[in-house]
């Protein structure tokens, strides 16, 4: 059986080639394999839309982080100005949020930076105690691998070691976690 983490049996295609593996997801698809995952030394182009991967919410997530960021800078603004530490300076406000806006963009950036941060480490599962599971060491040089979870495809192993084959794998090996 496999897992969320990716433990089980998979058979990995290395491919050469970026245009080829992405000619191969989309045939490897069509041939009714679910794949589990590509992995290729840079990003390419229209992949997560051949692998049918949703659009990312991440924009979302850093609205809500700048959003923070402001808010908290124009409470802090706000208070240290009009309770804590007011100041009249030359009969004006004691507090005129228009002085502050370096400060309010500064927190509003550095919250959106610390939280996305936080967010990509948490999403996909990384930390200093993770060890990645490397389906092939070549995919961080010059490498294109499509890993496929035999436990969750209807075929046989055979058959989808020559689908991937057909598709214009260079090798296909089996790898187990």
């Amino acid at each position: 059986m496999s897992d969320v983490n990716g433990s089980g049996k998979f058979l990995v295609g290395i491919y050469d080639d970026d245009d080829v593996v992405l000619k191969a997801v989309r045939d490897v698809k069509k041939a009714g394999v679910r794949i589990h995952e590509v992995y290729s030394p840079f990003p390419i182009h229209g992949l997560d839309v051949a692998l049918g991967h949703p659009r990312s919410r991440l924009g979302i997530a850093a609205f809500l982080f700048g959003l923070s960021g402001t808010l908290t800078a124009l409470t802090l603004t706000a208070y240290t100005e009009s309770f804590d530490w007011p100041m009249i300076v030359g009969g004006k406000d004691s507090y005129s949020p228009v002085v502050y806006v370096p400060v309010i963009f500064e927190l509003t950036v550095l919250f959106c930076a610390l939280g996305m941060v936080g967010t990509f480490l948490v999403s996909n599962g990384l930390g200093p105690t993770v060890k990645p599971l490397m389906y092939d060491l070549r995919t961080t040089d010059n490498k294109f691998a499509m890993a496929i979870d035999l436990s969750k495809n209807n075929l046989v192993e055979g058959d989808i070691e020559q689908i991937l084959k057909n598709s214009g794998a260079a090798e296909v090996n089996v790898k187990q976690f």
